[in-house]
């Protein structure tokens, strides 16, 4: 039986775009409400909820454990120039499942 959890929080990019595999530094930690239990597989899907910035807000999503993941906007690059990776503030929503 699948189990499902859902949240949504505030993000915003400061720091540049994110480019190095596996370099998680400027990720958020979000924590699930009730961790999943001990070896459940667990997926996330993000949506974006707003739309404060005129650029598309990228979402990346990282380590994803029973206990919660790490997410980041990564601006999309556009066909007219490459993105800063700076984006404002966003409404982010996720649901979480185990698979």
């Amino acid at each position: 039986m699948s189990m499902i959890q859902t949240g949504k929080l505030q993000l915003k990019s400061d720091a540049a775009q994110a480019t190095q595999g596996g370099n998680t530094s400027t990720f958020t930690r979000v924590s699930f409400p009730a961790p999943f239990p001990d070896g459940s597989t667990v997926v996330v899907l993000p949506f974006t909820q707003t739309f404060n910035g005129p650029e598309t807000p990228g979402i990346r999503i990282a380590d994803v454990t029973t206990a919660g993941f790490l997410i980041r906007f990564n601006e999309v690059r556009m066909s007219t120039g490459a993105s800063d990776g700076r984006h404002v503030e966003e409404t982010v929503g996720w649901i979480a499942s185990t698979v």
